[in-house]
């Protein structure tokens, strides 16, 4: 099963009012599991940088200048989220702006079926509790110590941590995804102990008192002579 942990940072908050993206951050799960491949890129918005947007995750227009429009990694982007499932915290937020992208581009959007929201998610098994990112890794003692200010490739690892955990823990103890070192040692790996037979034998005393509590019960088995096969 192939996941895709997805996050996005933009110019602000609506892209049907001329807000673009700026940055993409993908992270890839393959049954649960960090594969390891991730996809990260700034994009040039074509467009100035309102203040509040800057403040929330510090890309400005000098920075943003040096790299491709959206048009330019489009391919690559969709190459890499294929047909995976979108993990996203708050994906109607992250899956309108790719769409809008998309649009733009006469390229065929994506189905928001194909995502799956961490939010709604959260709330569902915390009704009440804060659903934001920060707070969910609070909860399950996540190290979100770098994150000074949204990133989305940054965002997206965390969210990736957030969601395993959401979905029942990480298990990494596993070992899925690699060969063990020589000096390492895993349960599985490790050779069985044969020990020798144990005798073992009925005293006469316990003969005595089993033959004495046979005598007390009607029609017990161990007094009948003939067995069907």
């Amino acid at each position: 099963m192939r996941e895709i942990v997805l996050d996005t940072e933009t110019t602000g908050l609506d892209p049907n009012s001329g807000d673009r993206i700026v940055e993409i951050g993908c992270v890839e799960l393959i049954n649960h599991i960090p594969s390891g491949r991730t996809y990260h890129q700034y994009i040039n918005p074509e467009r100035d940088m309102p203040v509040e947007a800057y403040n929330v995750h510090g890309l400005s227009m000098d920075f943003l200048m040096g790299y491709p429009i959206f048009s330019a990694i489009a391919d690559k982007f969709l190459e890499f989220i294929d047909d995976g499932l979108l993990i996203i915290h708050n994906a109607d937020f992250d899956m309108g702006f790719i769409n809008a992208e998309l649009v733009k581009l006469n390229l065929k959007k994506l189905n928001m079926d194909r995502s799956l929201d961490t939010v709604r998610l959260a709330r569902q098994k915390f009704p009440g509790a804060p659903a934001n990112l920060d707070a969910l890794c609070r909860r399950f003692n996540i190290d979100n110590s770098n994150r000074q200010m949204h990133g989305a490739l940054l965002d997206a690892r965390l969210l990736a941590d957030v969601y395993l955990e959401l979905n029942g823990g990480r298990q990494t103890d596993l070992v899925l995804t690699g060969t063990l070192a020589p000096n390492d040692t895993a349960s599985s790996h490790q050779k069985s102990i044969i020990r020798p037979p144990r005798h073992h034998s009925v005293s006469p005393e316990d003969e005595a008192r089993h033959k004495a509590f046979i005598e007390t019960l009607n029609d017990a088995l161990w007094l009948k002579t003939v067995f069907s096969h």
